[in-house]
């Protein structure tokens, strides 16, 4: 075990956080965002507190804290406050049952998934009296009591006649024990040298899902299981699955309370298991927020053949050597997954995700040495400005560079030193929309008519002008010009410098003719 500092935000005071020595300072973090108050945390003690609220033995209590120490699973966000006012869950985190050199452990993961399946049935009987938040919603549209009077004595006789048949032929309603949601499916993949946007890659998505599945729902009736996809292209996950399915495909009087599968969405516990995307997201990047290679790209090089010194040589010979998945990656695995689990996550969106221009953390696009661009003269009440762009081989924007020739040595070198911070946050992937408004219709001098481009009459500052026009030529956005500043202003109170004259003083009557000239 080690000792960090860590805070659930950075503007939260340090606590310490004690942990195992192989976690990092994500899962400090993650631990303070999980545990709340201004104390020293204990993963050891906080875990102790949910455990004996789940279990009744000490296997059951050790299985589950190993899994925790495995960082396999871990329960929800509620569950560490021992909060059983709902169902509780578990996240799986599936890249964590990847063995080196064996594959996926199948056997691994049904065992983990029986466990935790079993403790949620166990807690939702133990924990039924504390669902205060699944009480039913009152009959708000039962009849008045007159009108109840008036026809219960029409109603006696058929109401006893059908009272046996409704309540054999209308089942009740099922027991949801908990939820099991698996997580950190692109690393997984990954750890079996598969790629996210592939069919083997969906293909191995469907029967782990399907696998967990069947093993949660083993115990309910077969009415409630998901056939088994045709591919698995996993190594020895179909007979794993063969052996499941008929386990799970039995008919029982005495169903087991559910427990239902689904992907998880971002909390704090993904980054207490070392998550890197969670639910069925793809990875975003290629490097951890500390800089180093993430766990599914040592994955991936190492299923390519590559070494990091050969993927860096490549890279810098302007070969691909990961490339990120497409818009429509997380799409086609939604899609692919969906009648394999319970409960999918909202829907994906392709055009909001735009993963082909999102750069790895940490990493800066350069621009090649011979690029393309355009160059701007023109004068904004009367100040003379050049505007010069760079751009990449797909034509959008990368660097930006404002010279002002008219001005003082400071306005140009804070001006040219802008632009340069411009370029530096472009090509770390920041977008040109942000920066568009955050300076369009920025006021200061100099000020007034623009001569020399035809996208804007009138600027309210030298920077208003720049972004307006970059929104014209590469956001296809044309802003219109913003609010005249009136030239003719009333000068500042204590401008000019007059004095109160009086008409003995010669003196007084020639200070009062001074005017400060700018």
């Amino acid at each position: 075990m080690s000792t960090l500092q860590a805070a659930a935000d950075p503007d939260a005071p340090l606590r310490s956080v004690t942990l195992p020595a192989e976690w990092d300072a994500d899962a400090a973090s993650a631990l303070a965002q999980l545990v709340p108050g201004t104390g020293a945390i204990d993963l050891a003690s906080t875990a102790s507190r949910w455990v004996d609220a789940l279990t009744q033995d000490d296997a059951t209590a050790r299985s589950l804290v190993w899994l925790l120490l495995l960082r396999q699973a871990a329960p929800t966000e509620p569950v560490w406050s021992c909060a059983f006012d709902r169902p509780p869950g578990f996240l799986v985190n599936l890249a964590a049952f990847i063995s080196p050199g064996e594959g996926f452990a199948a056997e691994t993961f049904v065992a983990a998934i029986r466990l935790l399946s079993s403790v949620l049935r166990n807690a939702a009987h133990t924990t039924a009296d504390q669902r205060n938040g699944e009480l039913p919603l009152p009959d708000l549209f039962a009849p008045a009591p007159a009108e109840q009077a008036t026809t219960k004595a029409v109603t006696k006789d058929a109401t006893q006649d059908s009272s046996a048949k409704n309540s054999a032929d209308q089942p009740a309603p099922p027991v949801i024990a908990g939820d099991i949601l698996l997580t950190n499916l692109d690393a997984c993949l990954a750890g079996v040298g598969l790629d996210y946007d592939s069919e083997d890659g969906r293909a191995a998505a469907c029967a782990i899902a399907t696998l967990a599945t069947l093993t949660a729902h083993s115990g309910t009736g077969p009415e409630s299981l998901p056939l088994p996809p045709v591919r698995t292209v996993l190594p020895g996950l179909s007979e794993t699955l063969r052996a499941v399915w008929r386990e799970a495909a039995v008919a029982t009087e005495t169903p087991l309370a559910t427990v239902e599968t689904g992907f998880s969405t971002c909390s704090a516990v993904d980054g207490l298991l070392g998550v890197e995307a969670c639910g069925l997201a793809p990875v975003f990047s290629l490097l951890r927020p500390d800089g180093r290679l993430a766990t599914s790209t040592r994955n991936r090089l190492d299923a390519r053949d590559f070494t990091t010194e050969t993927a860096l040589a490549a890279a810098l010979a302007g070969e691909t050597v990961l490339p990120l998945p497409g818009p429509n990656a997380h799409m086609a695995m939604y899609r692919a997954l969906t009648g394999f689990i319970d409960r999918m996550p909202a829907r994906p969106d392709p055009a909001a995700q735009i993963l082909v221009r999102r750069l790895e953390r940490g990493m800066r696009r350069a621009l090649p040495q011979r690029h393309g661009g355009f160059t701007q003269k023109t004068s904004i009440g009367g100040h003379r400005l050049f505007l010069r762009t760079g751009e990449y081989e797909d034509g959008t924007l990368g660097e930006l560079a404002l010279n002002p020739t008219r001005e003082s040595p400071m306005v140009r070198g804070l001006m040219e030193s802008f632009g340069e911070a411009v370029s530096i946050g472009l090509q770390y992937g920041a977008p040109l929309e942000a920066y568009v408004s955050s300076f369009a219709y920025s006021c200061f001098g100099p000020s007034g008519t623009v001569e020399g481009d035809p996208v804007a009459t009138y600027a309210t500052s030298m920077l208003d002008y720049t972004f307006r026009a970059l929104s014209d030529a590469y956001l296809n956005k044309k802003l219109p010009d913003g609010p005249h500043q009136d030239s003719q202003m009333d000068p500042d109170p204590l401008l000019p410098l007059d004095f109160p004259a009086q008409e003995s003083d010669p003196v007084a009557r020639k200070r009062g003719s001074l005017r400060l000239v700018s």
